[in-house]
């Protein structure tokens, strides 16, 4: 008895499929461009808190400024989950640092204000001074750790750097000139990140890049 070939011959009718055969999973990881959404936060929350600590509003009304800064935190979190998403560690690893620096300050400004914190009135200098050595901590860190980045990130995180340092020394001396210094520094940061923002929109609208500087650390 002769075997029955398993092979179909050239002639032989194709069953007929109902159902699309299903395409395989995309593989490799998203594309996009998250500092059209981190810069703007960070741009917008820098420049709220600069004119705080300028002295555009009085020292009491210091909350002025926390619903734009809590909205720019908001923000540097979506952009900390959108660059983790494609695979950008370094871009997810700044943006989710400033979006914490954000949301903590609301919460140091928002607690001092109503009392949360059960804080006395002789220990807000203190507390601040925890928070700005804290963070300054952590910027200093990240001056470093953007040393092998463009150097335009370098001279970002110096000058927020500076910015918290002449703070801590104004809170210290109780000194609103070093406050207000402080306050400048912090505008200019705010200057640097547009310039990084438009690089990033030429770029993501098929445009050329702006240059960014030659990193300080090639090793």
């Amino acid at each position: 008895m002769p075997t029955p070939n398993s092979t179909l011959s050239p002639g032989a009718e194709q069953p007929v499929r109902l159902l699309p055969v299903p395409e395989a999973p995309a593989k490799g990881p998203l594309a996009g461009e998250p500092a059209l959404v981190g810069f703007p936060s960070f741009i917008v929350g820098a420049v709220a808190s600069g004119m705080v600590l300028i002295g555009v509003v009085p020292a009491t009304a210091a909350g002025a400024a926390i619903p734009i800064i809590l909205t720019a935190a908001a923000g540097m979190f979506l952009a900390t989950i959108w660059s983790a998403r494609i695979g950008e560690s370094a871009s997810a690893g700044i943006s989710g640092i400033v979006g914490s620096f954000f949301l903590s300050y609301s919460l140091l400004v928002l607690g001092l204000t109503h009392n949360w914190y059960g804080i006395a009135p002789a220990a807000v200098a203190d507390t601040q001074k925890v928070f700005v050595i804290s963070w300054l901590v952590i910027v200093t860190m990240l001056v470093l750790g953007t040393l092998r980045l463009p150097s335009t990130f370098t001279l970002l995180f110096t000058l927020a750097d500076v910015a918290l340092l002449l703070n801590l020394l104004g809170v210290i001396q109780s000194s609103a000139n070093l406050a207000k210094a402080a306050g400048w520094f912090v505008i200019a940061a705010a200057a640097v990140v547009m310039y990084l923002f438009f690089g990033s929109a030429s770029h993501a609208t098929g445009g050329k890049e702006l240059p960014l500087g030659r990193p300080l650390l090639r090793t």
